[in-house]
């Protein structure tokens, strides 16, 4: 027989979610490594998303089975108050398991999803929601401009083209697009043939601006429209995620960016906040002997084969 009864009933009212939910897709197996400054990157990404995003949210952390450090600073940023949804998973389930969970689960209207290692601007929030709900038909806007493949975005360039102005030509700034690039990894000798081949597209709508093109490592988008492309059926922690960018394009959909880069991929290290992307003098530009070394192609290679696959022994 029940004792008493339940003080939850004379509860008249309970809280309402935001209607923008910003969720992190997180994973951090351990600190050491690759990984040596995950977990300062993942703070750095979560201080600066709140500061001055324009518009409120609440914040959905989905932790896809990171080591005991990572959790318990997760865990006291809810208990303080700053993360309103925390979902810690025991196992890696793969960007597509996480996604199915997170898209299908965030109670917001609009869901801004990211990876954990951005660093956002003031402003990223407003005006990514600005471009989603002043143009029509919008499958997804992500905070930064670069270039993406067209191949994923022919949809958006014809919609374009029969209803608003279409403008083709090389319009982000080559310190813009080796920014982004750069924090890839990439070579900037490479980049830049890349740069002076390759162009950019421009619309104008409305007297709105936004530039074509989307990524899925953030983006802003409506929870109606993800839920289509759910679930996501991936068989590699990385490497698929580019379905949504396909999925979004065949189904015809627009896929914007702001026109200027109100988000930044931080990838592994703070560096770039500390200002390390700055152009060294010429007294400190030039490695020592053993860096020189170890970044020569063979040697880099085979160091990297090395890593991957003890990566895989204890974590496949």
């Amino acid at each position: 027989m029940r004792k008493g009864q339940n003080p939850a009933k004379f509860v008249t009212q309970v809280a309402k979610p935001e209607r923008i939910t910003v969720a992190v897709l997180n994973y951090i197996p351990f600190l050491s490594g690759f990984y040596a400054e995950g977990l300062d990157v993942l703070k750095v990404s979560l201080t600066s998303m709140r500061n001055e995003p324009g518009l409120p949210f609440d914040l959905m952390v989905f932790d896809n089975g990171s080591c005991p450090e990572v959790r318990d600073y997760l865990l006291a940023e809810q208990d303080a108050g700053r993360i309103q949804y925390l979902i810690l998973s025991e196992k890696n389930l793969g960007k597509g398991g996480a996604w199915n969970i997170m898209l299908a689960g965030a109670p917001g209207e609009i869901i801004a999803y990211s990876d954990s290692d951005i660093l956002y601007y003031p402003g990223w929030l407003s005006r990514s929601v600005e471009l989603l709900e002043s143009f029509p038909h919008v499958g997804m806007v992500t905070a930064r401009p670069f270039r993406t493949n067209p191949e994923f975005h022919t949809a958006t360039r014809q919609w374009a083209q029969e209803n608003a102005i279409l403008e083709e030509g090389q319009f982000l700034a080559w310190e813009t697009f080796w920014e982004f690039n750069r924090s890839l990894g990439q070579a900037e000798a490479e980049n830049r043939k890349i740069y002076a081949e390759t162009c950019d597209w421009k619309i104008t709508y409305q007297n709105k601006v936004a530039m074509v093109g989307a990524s899925h490592w953030q983006f802003v988008a409506y929870k109606s429209i993800l839920r289509q492309f759910l679930p996501f059926d991936m068989d590699k922690p990385m490497g698929q995620v580019k379905q949504l960018d396909q999925r979004m394009n065949a189904a015809g959909y627009l896929r914007l960016m702001v026109s200027d880069p109100l988000v930044m991929n931080l990838s592994n290290t703070t560096d770039y906040v500390k200002g390390a992307y700055a152009t060294p003098s010429a007294a400190t530009s030039r490695p020592g002997l053993l860096k020189r070394l170890i970044q020569t192609p063979p040697i880099k290679k085979a160091l990297l084969a090395v890593y991957d696959q003890i990566f895989r022994w204890y974590y496949a």
